[in-house]
């Protein structure tokens, strides 16, 4: 049973039939596949005003963002996810990764759980608040991106951007993504540790092992380097974060011969950090190890660092209470606040108003069979639901 291709207004209170048709788009990144046509459509229906916004940079692939709002007065409840996906790999066995296709009760194909199944949801939640209420006493926003999985150059930053320059301001936003490792009602996101990528060239002279006084070894630099690093931990955590983590991803000398000393030698890390960090300030400590480690020879090593998102929190308050109260009412569990994992364009996001995530299970996601329950579909939509209810019957009691 193939996916439809065209959403009937009457069927927006029910995510699976928009669900289907996304998954049913191949808007593998940067490519939208007219995900965003359908998912317009939708809203449109609904009475949105939509904003198709694309993006571009030298070097970069065009990126095809939507900006999407009920309403024009506040306050802004705002919800903002991804069309885009990964690609499906191979060894699908359930259906096919583009179907669509109902097995078992669940929902397959990829973007499923991350995170086209938690767009239909929300879609479905703002029908049913619509048909029971009429429009509420302030506006609803979508800013959907199709650049999550992908560099994320060209979707939510310029759409903030954009959304400044026109004077759109959302007042909290919920990022759909799958949050919950097992169970609906397992976690929110609150935060996210921040992420830092460094290269370290380290500087040597090639040479004979049997003639070492003739050669300079870097490898004994990388030995002391990797040393200075791991030594001792970055922190010890914080109330909401878990310590903060370096790994080295890599040390790489490409010498294929046992009697050669190497000229010199590529040492990878990643850094996941809390916010007694930022992005700088370890940068510096890296540049300050490398140092140490080369006897203060500035020449002997280069540093390359790329930060790709800084430590955020939301803290606990109305934004989580909101999310909380209404997925214990609907699953009986009221969900963990947890800062874990890994990046999403909530860290862009955090700079626009408070933000935090909530969507599916996101044991699937990336996964070959990438699914979910129906069932799921049907209580995320009663949570997002609840969530709208309460924060717009607050804005008018």
């Amino acid at each position: 049973m193939s996916s439809p291709s065209v959403i009937n207004a009457a069927d927006l209170a029910n995510p699976l039939p928009l669900a289907r048709a996304l998954i049913g788009r191949e808007s593998v990144t940067p490519v939208d596949a007219g995900a965003l046509d359908l998912l317009a459509g939708a809203l449109e229906a609904l009475g949105f005003v939509c904003h198709r916004l694309t993006f571009t940079e030298e070097g970069t692939d065009p990126v095809d963002n939507l900006y999407a709002r009920l309403g024009t007065e506040g306050p802004c409840f705002g919800y903002a996810g991804h069309t885009d996906v990964v690609p499906p790999g191979e060894g699908w066995s359930k259906a096919k990764p583009f179907s669509g296709d109902l097995v078992d009760g669940d929902l397959v194909g990829r973007g499923a759980a991350d995170m086209k199944g938690g767009i239909a949801c929300f879609v479905a939640a703002v029908a049913r608040l619509l048909t029971e209420r009429g429009a509420p006493q302030g506006s609803i926003a979508f800013l959907i991106t199709g650049d999550e999985e992908g560099p994320a150059v060209n979707g939510t930053r310029k759409v903030l951007d954009w959304m400044d320059g026109a004077g759109e301001r959302m007042d909290l936003c919920l990022v759909g993504e799958p949050t919950n490792p097992e169970g609906l009602g397992d976690m929110i996101k609150i935060g996210r540790r921040g992420s830092i990528n460094a290269t370290i060239l380290l500087k040597g002279r090639q040479g004979h092992v049997a003639y070492p006084h003739l050669a300079d070894n870097p490898l004994h630099r990388v030995s002391r380097l990797t040393g200075l690093l791991l030594e001792s931990p970055l922190d010890a955590g914080t109330d909401h974060f878990q310590p903060s983590s370096l790994q080295l991803t890599s040390i790489d000398v490409g010498n294929k011969a046992a009697n050669l000393i190497p000229g010199q030698a590529t040492v990878k890390l990643n850094i996941r950090f809390n916010d007694l960090h930022t992005g700088e300030g370890l940068a510096k400590m890296l540049r300050d190890t490398c140092l140490k480690a080369c006897d203060g020879d500035a020449d002997r090593f280069e540093l390359t660092t790329a930060i790709s998102g800084e430590a955020f929190l939301t803290a606990p308050g109305q934004l989580s209470d909101l999310i909380s109260n209404a997925c214990e009412a609907v699953t009986g569990r009221r969900p963990e606040l947890s800062t874990s994992g890994g990046t999403s364009d909530a860290r862009f996001i955090k700079d626009h108003c408070p933000v935090a995530e909530f969507g599916l299970v996101g044991q699937t996601m990336h996964k070959v069979d990438e699914r979910v329950p129906v069932t799921d579909l049907e209580a995320l939509t009663g949570i997002y639901h609840r969530i709208l209810a309460t924060y717009f019957g607050e804005a008018q009691s």
